[in-house]
């Protein structure tokens, strides 16, 4: 961080040593590393704050992307919206699911009678290519 080499280190200590005394060196140096621990802390709790600031602004614009998309997907398929969801009108019944799948394919409905028939309905359905 602050590239520090190992004469510049010893020059600092020298001087410290001169300056301060080695009496008073243990009790300067306890109160260096307070400092340095509060500078530590504060600055990862600032870091902190700000990348929380940042995840916030990215979940807002995600949450405004998602919805131009939606509106604009609501737009091009007005027929996909079940109800309105401001008057909670229903714009007519849907099928399941399941029932839209089927309806989709020509597959015709099995049969209710024996398993011989069943197994054989099973046979006739169109298969997708391998």
């Amino acid at each position: 961080m602050f590239d520090v080499g190992a004469s510049e280190m010893l020059m600092i200590i020298i001087v410290a040593v001169v300056v301060i005394g080695p009496k008073d060196m243990p009790m300067a140096l306890r109160t260096a590393g307070r400092w340095i621990g509060k500078m530590r802390r504060i600055s990862g709790h600032f870091r902190s704050g700000l990348d929380a600031m940042v995840r916030e602004a990215e979940l807002e614009e995600m949450e405004r992307k998602w919805r131009e998309q939606n509106e604009a997907i609501m737009k091009s398929h007005p027929q996909l919206a079940s109800s309105d969801p401001m008057t909670g009108d229903q714009m007519g019944p849907h099928p399941t699911s399941a029932e839209a799948a089927l309806a989709t394919l020509d597959v015709p409905p099995v049969p209710s009678g024996t398993d011989e028939d069943r197994q054989e309905a099973q046979h006739q359905l169109p298969l997708p290519p391998p």
